[in-house]
């Protein structure tokens, strides 16, 4: 007789939700003996239409360069020492932080990452360095086909105030080399608080212990009350082509796509997701299986939801290589194959392999306490409740390939991609 083994229980029911000082803070203990991660994010609010994201990445980058109390060198050695890793990221509305440390030093890490995030230092050395390293970025994406074709098609479909737009290389390197020191600690002043503030920790840790360090730790920051504002809906010039010329670049980047009056909470965005996936999503796709395999025509080429929030619109894109020579060819493939796509529709053996590699997905992101913390977070930062991480593959799996394809017929516009091409041209 066989003996079923017990259930796992869910990730809503090991969860504790607390609020710990200005944080909301999610834990989920894990078997994982030793190890805590954890990570963290708060709304910024910086102004797009005046570059204050190209401030806040500057200022994120910095964080880790020196505080008041101590420099650069006396807090990578308090990290190192005890094995543990700190780092701050910029995400357009939000700043955010993550890291990694033993169940004993969390205290400590967590004390280092709120000195790290409350007292920089802003030294200004360390502003010229990570200006010259911002703009040596910059100027790297500018010799790179895909980076310019992405940007290119974002200009198209958004406005400078909205938080998919991307600046031109040459704008966006002045914006940087304008910022100062002076503007960056008074970025820092203005924007940087416990609004929105949510910290989630996965591993060995216990709930109340956890509640207690985060809310000691993080007891002085406070919010400072940001609103985001910024254009909510994308803006596109009507469908058209955009070309980056670029020398010495046979092998052209070429993107298509236009924006989707969709976010993340909408009542059909698991749909749309499934049905972009199955037509560019990996190497079984649609377009992967016909404009590569069976026609030659590239060496790569996907489809994705790109820009997705619940803040705000986002957009379909394709992503094909091209040869100069194949270029007109290709698009036209491609073009025509998305047109073949939304007409013939998702069938049932397509959406059963896409559900089955989603869900898949979905799982190998948890299996460890890093993706157990990032999805917590991200989970929160969309405002789902924590159950909707167990409810997500039964809610893939629930799809059929009539409602699929309604979401694709309604949302994906053959007629309406626009197109950009970056490379050298015969």
């Amino acid at each position: 007789m066989s003996v079923l083994a017990p259930a796992t229980p869910r990730l809503a029911d090991r969860t504790a939700d607390l609020s710990a000082g200005p944080a909301r803070l999610l834990v989920l203990p894990t078997p994982t003996r030793d190890v805590v991660s954890f990570r963290g994010s708060f709304t910024t609010a910086p102004d797009l239409a005046t570059g204050g994201d190209i401030v806040q990445g500057l200022v994120t980058d910095l964080l880790d360069k020196g505080t008041t109390h101590r420099d650069r060198f006396a807090l990578a050695d308090a990290l190192d020492g005890r094995g543990a890793r700190v780092s701050f990221y910029s995400d357009g509305l939000r700043v955010g932080v993550s890291g990694r440390a033993l169940r004993d030093d969390l205290p400590d890490v967590l004390a280092i990452a709120a000195e790290m995030l409350l007292d920089p230092l802003f030294d200004e050395e360390e502003v010229e360095k990570a200006i010259a390293q911002a703009v040596a970025s910059v100027r790297q994406s500018r010799e790179a086909t895909g980076a310019q074709a992405g940007g290119a098609l974002a200009r198209r479909l958004y406005g400078l105030a909205h938080p998919n737009y991307v600046y031109p290389a040459d704008d966006e390197i002045a914006r940087i080399e304008a910022v100062t020191a002076d503007a960056l600690r008074a970025y820092h002043a203005e924007h940087i608080g416990a609004d929105d503030l949510t910290i989630t920790l996965a591993g060995d840790v216990q709930p109340h212990t956890a509640q207690a360090v985060v809310g000691d730790v993080f007891a002085r920051f406070a919010p400072l009350g940001r609103t985001a504002v910024f254009d909510a809906a994308a803006d596109p010039e009507a469908p058209g082509r955009t070309v980056v010329p670029m020398a010495d670049r046979p092998n052209l980047d070429v993107r298509l796509g236009h924006a989707v009056g969709l976010r993340r909470d909408s009542p059909d965005y698991l749909a749309l997701y499934t049905g972009i996936f199955a037509l560019g999503g990996n190497f079984s796709s649609r377009l992967m299986q016909t404009i590569r395999d069976q026609q030659g025509l590239t060496y790569g080429i996907s489809a994705r939801l790109s820009g997705v929030a619940v803040e705000h619109d986002a957009d379909v894109r394709v992503s094909v290589g091209l040869g100069a020579e194949t270029l007109e060819r290709g698009i036209a493939a491609t073009r025509a194959e998305i047109a073949r796509f939304v007409a013939e529709g998702v069938d049932a053996a397509t959406l059963r392999a896409t559900q089955t590699t989603l869900t898949g997905q979905h799982v190998v992101a948890m299996a460890t306490t890093g993706g157990l913390s990032t999805r917590l977070l991200v989970n929160a930062e969309r405002g789902f409740d924590v159950g909707y991480l167990d409810r997500y593959s039964d809610l893939i799996r629930d799809l059929t390939p009539e409602v699929v394809t309604a979401a694709v017929r309604q949302h994906l516009q053959p007629e309406g991609l626009h197109e950009t091409v970056a490379g050298t041209l015969l």
